[in-house]
């Protein structure tokens, strides 16, 4: 359940994208602290990629992600990767160890690769949620209504809704 509602969070993701201008993509927005689409798209995508590309080693450290400008200034690039990772999502839940500093010198933590995945899908939401303000520029614009909003959110507007 938790792999395919990341794989229709990638898909939400991907068709946004393919609906976005480049120019639109990077558009700095006043509402985003003058980020744009693009800069939450790669932070969204690089978190991902940082839990992908680390599985086999086991240890992840989302602070060492890469930062590439390109997935956030060339909205084809942001598409291509975003299909890489849905094609790679599906594997076995394993042992992982995640590395971070938040609080003090660097601290390893024992995790595994759902519960990386549920961070990594509660962390797009919160991002598509950001994502939907800039969102109101372009009305052109056709999304989900599921995009930016919780799984429990969704499963309470439904039991609301009887």
């Amino acid at each position: 359940m938790l792999i395919r509602f990341l794989k229709d969070n990638i898909k939400d993701n991907i068709e946004l994208l393919r609906q976005l201008s480049n120019e639109e993509f990077c558009k700095k927005n006043p509402a985003l602290s003058q980020a744009s689409i693009g800069e939450h798209m790669r932070h969204i995508i690089e978190l991902m990629g940082c839990l992908l590309d680390n599985y086999e080693e086991g240890i992840i450290n989302y602070d060492h992600r890469n930062r590439d400008i390109q997935i956030q200034s060339n909205v084809n690039c942001a598409i291509s990767i975003l299909e890489n990772q849905l094609a790679i999502i599906d594997k076995q839940n394993k042992q992982l160890s995640l590395i971070h500093n938040c609080f003090s010198a660097e601290e390893l933590l024992p995790t595994n690769y759902f519960r990386e995945l549920l961070y990594n899908l509660e962390h797009s939401i919160h991002h598509q949620a950001l994502i939907k303000v800039a969102l109101y520029n372009f009305p052109h614009i056709i999304i989900s209504d599921a995009f930016g909003v919780a799984p429990s959110t969704l499963e309470y507007r439904k039991q609301c809704a009887q």
